[in-house]
């Protein structure tokens, strides 16, 4: 009898033993795949370059007004070139104006706001300064224009 209670407390620890041994292969194996379609548009950064030539191969990094008498305006005509790989509309905006109240008395605008390009594609803009009339205490100014591609 003792030697049957041996055996079966033997046997007992060997099955628990195992169900131990299987319960952790079996946690350390087990991979789940879950497969999602997926499907999209891809989209694409527009790119902007500004030229000094017709060619576009010339950047152009700053622009030189000179001096403007009050009441009078200046041109500079430069070239936008799309340089990205879709659409885009064109629009251009000044700030970071030196001295700030400056942008009271001055104004820029150009001929392409608006303006649809497609890839590669590159048009000749002129931009206007103005100078108002009433314009007092500027004698130098500084401004950045931003020409941006929506697409």
């Amino acid at each position: 009898m003792l030697l049957n209670r041996k055996l079966s407390v033997a046997i007992s620890i060997l099955v628990a033993l195992a169900l131990v041994v299987v319960f952790f292969w079996a946690r350390a194996t087990v991979t789940v795949n879950q497969s999602i379609y997926s499907s999209g548009v891809i989209s694409t950064s527009p790119g902007v370059g500004v030229f000094a030539d017709a060619d576009c191969t010339t950047s152009l990094a700053s622009v030189n007004w000179g001096s403007i008498a009050a009441g009078t305006s200046a041109t500079q005509t430069f070239y936008v070139k799309n340089t990205g790989t879709g659409s885009i509309s064109l629009s251009l905006a000044a700030g970071s104006w030196s001295p700030t109240f400056a942008s009271t008395y001055i104004t820029v605008s150009w001929n392409q706001q608006g303006t649809n390009l497609t890839a590669g594609q590159s048009v000749a803009a002129t931009v206007t300064l103005t100078v108002s009339s009433s314009i007092t205490g500027v004698t130098n100014f500084s401004n950045t224009l931003t020409i941006s591609g929506t697409g």
